[in-house]
């Protein structure tokens, strides 16, 4: 597919061309992206998940005449909510910018205060092109605006300058050993070691941890990586509540037709013990 994509850009002289981080992480890893002539290509934009800082440095680095966009919303708000701009790729790079024309967005506690400066909370908005409510469902319509905001299920940060970076989708939350840990945070160091490829982090069911932290990676083709590398190079530079207990390679991870990545089937495939004791065992050779 990624062999395709860039064929149709070269061949129809695209200037312009969206796609979620795993399509363009898929493109990157493609034999065929340094033979192909993408100079028509202008703009770039990403979205539906978080794109990895690295991965966004090695599109920049590649794709130098390119300016690049991240567009963040969902569904429910038709589906744009904010921005980041190709002025802001770089010096604000993994944030999702700031508030689009004719949406209010603001990230809260609890008790719908704003956060203050680099603390956790959910993402909120209003916006005239919101849903305004969901079929024939009045108690998840209440609870989903509850305070007079739509709840986006999404967990966030906001710096100084009032740029929004997701951290995680609440859902996805981990809680291992009493602590939270945004798989994000996770994934971001793990996409460092160059032999990554592609890294979802989950927490799956374990009796000391409640949830341990596991790493499932793809490696690029022609890198080896084990276990043992991923787990040191993340106790290196982070708290030990958020190293990976285990680490888990396949060949791809599962993902949507428009390319979205799937961690609730990844919580799915690997909630057994035996199989993921077995897994972090392996050294992989892509």
């Amino acid at each position: 597919m990624p062999d395709n994509v860039l064929a149709l850009i070269a061949a129809h002289k695209i200037n312009s061309f969206f796609a979620p981080p795993t399509i363009w992480i898929a493109m990157l890893r493609s034999g065929a992206f340094d033979r192909t002539d993408l100079s028509t290509l202008r703009k770039g934009y990403y979205g539906a998940s978080i794109m990895p800082v690295e991965v966004l440095l090695e599109l920049q680095r590649r794709l130098p005449d390119v300016k690049f966009w991240n567009f963040y919303g969902q569904t429910e708000i038709a589906p744009l909510a904010t921005v980041l701009e190709p002025k802001d790729q770089l010096p604000k790079a993994g944030s999702a910018g700031k508030p689009a024309i004719n949406v209010e967005t603001r990230v809260v506690k609890a008790d719908m205060t704003d956060v203050g400066v680099g603390e956790v909370g959910e993402i909120v908005h209003r916006s005239p092109h919101l849903l305004s409510g969901y079929y024939n469902d009045p108690v998840k319509t209440a609870a989903a605006f509850a305070g007079g905001w739509f709840h986006s299920g999404d967990l966030a940060t906001v710096d100084a300058d009032g740029y929004i970076t997701v951290v995680d989708r609440v859902k996805d939350m981990i809680k291992s050993g009493g602590e939270n840990v945004a798989s994000r945070e996770v994934e971001e160091m793990i996409y460092r070691l160059p032999a990554v490829s592609e890294v979802a982090v989950v927490g799956l069911p374990d009796p000391r941890w409640i949830e341990a932290v596991t790493a499932i990676v793809v490696v690029k083709a022609g890198a080896t990586l084990d276990a043992e590398a991923v787990i040191k190079h993340c106790a290196a530079s982070m708290a030990h509540f958020k190293v990976p207990k285990r680490v888990i390679f396949v060949d791809a991870l599962p993902k949507n037709p428009s390319g979205k990545l799937l961690k609730r089937e990844l919580r799915q495939r690997y909630v057994g013990g035996a199989t993921l004791d077995q897994a972090v065992q392996k050294s992989f050779a892509g």
